[in-house]
């Protein structure tokens, strides 16, 4: 046998519990990937990544020629290239190996021209992966394996995600008839959440150090008694080296975390139905600054969530040089207000990214 390869190999909760339930024996990747899965040989690792939680969840090593087949194994595709496979390793997913824990030994995580620019590995399977990559990753699935660790796996973060439609700029979603094009009206129990999670998002940038801008048509309403505008940290002015457009959707986004001059991060704050208010913020900020590096948030209701996702990967989005789902990440109103809460003792201490890239969740389909 030659130089062993190791191969990403992408799975969501369900289709992983499916190819345990068929017996663990295949794994199947949708039929654009035939040419790539011919490169696969016995003996190479396939390692297992579970998309929505950003975990490796097994390795599995190949004991076939690649082969076609629509025998059903999974319900929602049919991923008819295959492979025969024995699993060298499994683990329980609230054992499983985040891919953060790795960042330090990935070469995906070195050099980062964005915060998440890493996702862009892990966005369709099988995928080469260098040698060195592979053995970290099945070192740490196999040391996960001998000394477990339990970090529980939020289940809503395991729910449906839309499924990828291949296009010529990628993989895309499009969502059903429920997505309006307009945005509804505020009503005032959606007013309230926003102006709270506003609000929220001020308090902890405050308590990290960092000053705050909120957009111009919010600083004129009142949370406790007092106009927004008027609270202590919140800037007046940008200091932003843009043109007028730019500059103009830069001061209607919802909440601006600023380190001196800097953008530490964005948000847009969606308690509306259809999401695109702030969606489309965050594009034509894209589209006119394209190069710019500030990580975006959207900060949504969590029965929002799979809406959210498919909203940021509607092909008008992906067109983008940068697609919004590389650079967009999801963070939940009960999530913040629960992180918030709990870290409310140390939260001073702590950087303003590593708190945010702990209660969010990267918005890109990983591509089967």
């Amino acid at each position: 046998m030659g130089r062993r390869n190791y191969w990403l190999d992408l799975f969501t909760a369900v289709s992983w519990k499916e190819f345990l339930d068929a017996g663990g024996k295949v794994s199947g990747f949708s039929e654009n990937r035939w040419k790539t899965l011919q490169k696969v040989k016995p003996g190479d690792y396939l390692l297992c990544y579970l998309t929505g939680v950003s975990r490796f969840i097994g390795v599995l090593e190949v004991r076939s020629k690649p082969f076609q087949d629509t025998r059903q194994i999974w319900k929602d595709s049919v991923f008819p290239s295959r492979v025969r496979v024995k699993i060298a390793a499994a683990l329980d997913i609230d054992e499983s190996v985040p891919v953060k824990q790795l960042a330090d030994r990935l070469s995906c995580f070195q050099d980062l021209k964005s915060p998440h620019a890493w996702t862009g590995r892990f966005r369709g399977s099988p995928a080469k992966w260098t040698v060195a990559d592979g053995e970290a990753v099945v070192e740490a699935i196999w040391e996960a394996k001998k000394n477990p660790v339990r970090r529980p796996v939020d289940r809503r973060a395991l729910a449906y995600r839309p499924k990828a439609i291949r296009s010529k700029i990628g993989a895309v979603t499009v969502p059903g008839k429920d997505a309006s094009s307009n945005d509804q009206r505020e009503t005032e129990a959606t007013l309230s959440d926003h102006l709270e999670i506003q609000f929220l998002l001020y308090r902890l940038a405050r308590s990290m150090g960092i000053e705050v801008w909120i957009a111009r048509n919010d600083r004129g309403r009142k949370v406790k008694g007092k106009k927004l505008g008027d609270y202590p940290g919140i800037r007046d002015e940008l200091p932003l080296n843009f043109d007028q457009a730019t500059i103009g959707t830069i001061e209607m986004i919802d909440v601006l975390w600023l380190d001196k001059n800097a953008i530490v991060a964005a948000f847009e704050v969606e308690s509306t139905t259809s999401i695109y208010s702030g969606l489309l913020r965050m594009s034509d900020l894209l589209a006119m600054q394209p190069n710019i590096n500030v990580p975006l948030f959207l900060v949504a209701p969590d029965d929002r969530r799979d809406k959210v996702f498919s909203e940021v990967n509607r092909p008008t989005f992906s067109k983008l040089d940068t697609p919004l789902s590389e650079v967009c990440k999801y963070v939940s109103f009960a999530t913040l207000r629960e992180r918030a809460s709990q870290y409310a003792d140390v939260i001073h201490l702590m950087k303003p990214f590593d708190f945010l890239d702990y209660l969010s969740e990267a918005c890109a389909v990983e591509e089967t």
